[in-house]
């Protein structure tokens, strides 16, 4: 562009000066007061933005770095963004969020720091603007869209504008054990809770998928009938129950329906995967809850114990608990009976822990059935008195072993092909071993029968004194009449109170 041009343009423009032949700038002469009433302090004044805190401004991008972000709102310096206040998305890079030339509003968060700079929150005037916006969405029941940016504990981060919290229970229509595929996905869902002094709100997915699919679940819940036994899939499981998915909706078993014995934990039971047939206990057409029972599917030990004994029988049993009052004794799967202190000895008892120990197994009469409040009272003073043996025990023991009232008489009579040639030596050392084995327990068995009859003696004709010797005088007499070698037969107890 040459000096002529330059010159032609510019005395052509009445705000300037003028250039003479040789291109010399003349200034224009001011005669004029163009700033009317204000002052020269005014009118700089007047080119500047006034800010204040919490206000919302707009401005440009003009600086983006990892560790700040520069935005120019015609304030006196440009305000400065600081990476943990450019969005609600933790551990992104600016550049990410903003670029150069970018028209963004921002809240200024104070007008002056220590380091004398404007600092300014793209997050806050986000959420204040996105705020408003939810509150809307909450009273008109709508749905909102976001991205889930982050997996914690207990649920999702979901991206609305500000930062919605998904509980896992209410990502779908049964509880979801593993979060990560939602990871950067674009969901829809429900507000339920809104509270913006805590900045808490509370999304559920659940909610609109029961929404949408409201036609098919009510179709499922009308051809569902109480008593129904269906095949379904455990879906999940819980401290207090397992989900069963029915294949349309979500059925809950209470751990106190998954089994007939008690239940620590529902994993012990089932686990995820399982396919089970269920019963149809209660549907809630109003919440549209299904209750479901496994246990109701099985036979109850309950009921078919009762059938098959009655009172007066002897069982066979295992002490499993010892309590001030009695000991509970397991009488078959599941089955446990009562036996009160007042039943555990002809003579006074102070602790049960004197007559019985845990694991300890031995005859017990049934003394009573109640079905109903699931209760079996058991003795063991009675059952010492013998009496008819459960069929199930005479079977264990073969029906040689009962007389025809069902009394136990022992282990029938003794044959020669029963005995081991004379000539025949043990086989092995194991053989020598239950010989042995055999003839100890004899000779603790009838001691300590020996102790207790002289016991009981003893203490009627003098207790303080009898009690002591009793026991070692009895011991002496019942090793020396103990038989060397008994065999298989001689060694159960000749009647079942034994």
């Amino acid at each position: 562009m040459t000096n002529l041009t330059t010159t032609d343009s510019a005395l052509a423009s009445p705000p300037m000066g003028t250039f003479d032949s040789n291109g010399e700038y003349t200034p224009r002469e001011i005669v004029l007061d163009d700033l009317g009433t204000l002052s020269l302090d005014d009118a700089y004044s007047a080119t500047m933005v006034d800010v204040a805190d919490g206000q919302i401004v707009e401005g440009t991008v003009v600086r983006v770095d990892r560790d700040e972000v520069l935005l120019d709102i015609g304030y006196k310096s440009e305000g400065v963004i600081p990476p943990r206040e450019l969005s609600i998305r933790s551990g992104v890079h600016p550049g990410e969020i903003v670029s150069i030339g970018e028209r963004i509003e921002a809240m200024v968060v104070t007008r002056e720091d220590s380091e004398g700079r404007l600092v300014l929150s793209k997050k806050r005037a986000q959420y204040e603007r996105a705020w408003g916006r939810i509150e809307e969405i909450k009273e008109g029941d709508g749905m909102v869209d976001g991205t889930v940016i982050e997996v914690v504990k207990g649920g999702l981060i979901v991206d609305i504008g500000l930062r919605g919290f998904l509980p896992a229970s209410l990502v779908e229509l049964r509880r979801v054990r593993d979060l990560q595929p939602y990871m950067d996905t674009t969901i829809q869902a429900k507000i339920i809770e809104l509270d913006k002094n805590r900045n808490n709100v509370v999304l559920s997915r659940r909610a609109w998928l029961e929404e949408t699919q409201k036609d098919q679940r009510e179709e499922f819940l009308d051809n569902l009938r109480p008593g129904e036994v269906r095949t379904g899939v455990v879906s999940s499981v819980v401290n207090f129950g397992a989900f069963v998915d029915l294949g349309g909706m979500d059925g809950l078993i209470h751990v106190s329906e998954l089994s007939w014995k008690h239940v620590d934990h529902p994993g012990s039971v089932v686990t995820v995967g399982d396919e089970i047939e269920v019963q149809v206990l209660d549907i809630d057409r109003g919440r549209e809850r299904i209750s479901l029972s496994l246990k109701a599917t099985q036979q109850d030990p309950w009921q078919e114990f009762v059938e098959g004994h009655q009172v007066g029988e002897l069982v066979y049993g295992r002490i499993t608990k010892l309590v001030p009052f009695g000991s509970f004794v397991q009488v078959g799967d599941g089955i446990e009976g009562l036996v009160h202190i007042s039943e555990m000895s002809a003579h006074h008892v102070e602790l049960p822990e004197q007559v019985v120990t845990p694991g300890e197994e031995l005859w017990v009469k049934i003394i009573d059935l109640d079905l109903q409040r699931r209760r079996i009272s058991l003795s063991i003073k009675q059952a010492a008195e013998g009496g008819v043996v459960a069929p199930e025990w005479r079977d264990h023991f073969g029906e040689e072993a009962f007389d025809v009232d069902g009394n136990y008489v022992g282990g029938g009579e003794y044959t020669s092909e029963d005995a081991a040639p004379e000539d025949a030596a043990p086989e092995d050392a194991a053989s020598e071993g239950a010989v042995e084995e055999a003839a100890e327990v004899a000779v603790e068995e009838a001691a300590e029968v020996a102790v207790e009859e002289a016991a009981e003696v003893a203490v009627e004709e003098a207790p303080e004194v009898a009690v002591e010797e009793a026991p070692e005088v009895a011991v002496e007499v019942a090793v020396e009449e103990a038989p060397e070698a008994p065999t298989e037969d001689s060694a159960e107890p000749e009647t079942a109170g034994a």
